[in-house]
């Protein structure tokens, strides 16, 4: 298992909307991460605009991120996205 940190910017004044979109995470894209190998992901607000995140990567991160950037939802996901995450 690889755990992996990362970190990144969303867009001044759209935590409340990110926020309210990841406590809503859809059921199908949930069960692509697990899929993929990641596990107890857990993301935490650093400052206004700085997320940090943590996962765990069975067998590793490259494997994990390969597998999910195929996935359906998680496609779909990363485009809803597109306007909060710099």
């Amino acid at each position: 298992m690889q755990r992996l940190c990362f970190s990144f910017e969303i867009r001044a004044g759209t935590f409340d909307e990110y926020k309210k979109r990841h406590d809503e995470i859809w059921p199908e894209l949930a069960a692509e991460l697990k899929s993929a190998g990641l596990s107890n992901y857990s993301l935490f607000r650093l400052s206004a605009e700085r997320i940090v995140g943590y996962v765990e990567c069975e067998p590793d991160a490259a494997t994990c991120f390969g597998t999910l950037s195929h996935a359906e939802a998680n496609t779909r996901w990363s485009k809803w996205f597109e306007e909060i995450i710099v």
